[in-house]
């Protein structure tokens, strides 16, 4: 597919007027070559990729943005349609390929793509095909961005990562899934709005699998930096299990319920993916409920698993995982989460 980039030739093999347009200064010295071009790569042109590329372009993430899909007249239509909103979006270069070549050298590859369930598919069937189409996605990511951080938003996310990782060979710091950063928005809004206070000042962390097994951190929540539980329990005010199990089954459904409205979610994993890319490319080393490798952290052995911890990330992927307090039940709940993801992986044969 032939690919659209900004150009400075008027008309086929016309004037290039790159040359002539501005008048050069004398004694100029080329350009630092400390200076820093940032490139992300975004595959899969699906309403998820694109929720996250339009966020990304709006956001000021990156100098180059390049979209891949096997649909080509799609893709094109996509990368057209952004390019002509360039007189309102920072300056952004946006390629478009068919072919993976048009990723190389991206700082940050975010990986959408994904099989769809058809009826009456198990799961596992599904599963498969999605293996399937990783080994033809993941390995050219590598070959052509061989320095690159993969972001794994397709799901099921924490075992698509694992099988990123393995096909990739890359160590585990520059392979990270969404996993439940978004469950986590989900999460600080619900209280935020129980509590009618801004969801920025609500501390609150889902972790676990990026599914029904995930894990509410009711022990670490904090709301302008005051720990809830705690201050109920000096209040004496009660508060009952089966509520907080109300506010975790609601997180769990949200996804469901607008999937059911308007048939898929974007804007909020669009955010929610543009929100990570930003820490990792600018270093931020902020903390967010992401999938990575999990084994020997909280307990958590048997086999390598990816599922969702606190972890600070940065320009390296993962720096470190949070050591945050758990209760006895919440790390057995983890650790069950971690059971069921192994349980599907151990099917696959990877």
């Amino acid at each position: 597919m032939q690919k659209t980039t900004s150009s400075s030739s008027f008309g086929p093999g016309g004037l290039d007027l790159s040359q002539t347009f501005f008048k050069s200064i004398s004694n100029t010295a080329p350009p630092s070559p400390t200076k820093r071009h940032t490139k992300i790569s975004v595959i899969g042109v699906g309403n998820v990729g694109m929720a996250i590329a339009q966020t990304i372009l709006t956001q000021d993430l990156a100098d180059e943005l390049a979209l891949v899909d096997a649909k080509s007249d799609k893709l094109r239509g996509e990368m057209l349609d952004l390019q002509h909103a360039a007189a309102f979006l920072p300056r952004t270069k946006i390629h478009a390929s068919i072919d993976y070549s048009v990723t190389a050298g991206s700082d940050l590859c975010i990986v959408t793509a994904g099989a769809r369930q058809n009826p009456g598919e198990s799961r596992l069937n599904l599963l498969q095909r999605n293996v399937a189409l990783f080994k033809s996605i993941v390995p050219p990511l590598v070959k052509y961005s061989p320095e690159t951080i993969l972001l794994i938003v397709s799901n099921p996310v924490d075992v698509l990562t694992y099988v990123a990782w393995k096909l990739s060979g890359f160590p585990a710091n520059r392979v990270i899934g969404s996993g439940t950063n978004l469950d986590s928005s989900r999460f600080r809004f619900l209280i935020a709005d129980h509590l009618d206070v801004n969801a920025q000042d609500v501390q609150a962390y889902i972790v676990g699998e990026h599914g029904d097994s995930s894990v509410a951190l009711w022990s670490g929540i904090s709301v302008g930096g005051v720990p809830v539980l705690s201050f109920l329990e000096r209040q004496q005010i009660a508060l009952e299990k089966e509520t907080l199990e109300t506010i975790h089954k609601e997180v769990v459904q949200c996804a469901y319920e607008v999937i059911g409205l308007k048939g898929y979610t974007s804007w909020a994993i669009g955010y929610s993916v543009a929100n990570l890319a930003r820490t990792i490319l600018r270093g931020q080393r902020r903390i967010h409920p992401v999938s990575v490798l999990a084994k020997g952290f909280y307990g958590i052995d048997g086999g390598d698993v990816f599922l969702s911890l606190p972890a600070q990330l940065g320009r390296s992927g993962v720096l470190g995982v949070t050591n945050v307090h758990l209760t006895d039940e919440e790390t057995q709940q983890l650790k069950n989460s971690a059971k069921t993801i192994l349980e599907v992986q151990c099917q696959l044969g990877i």
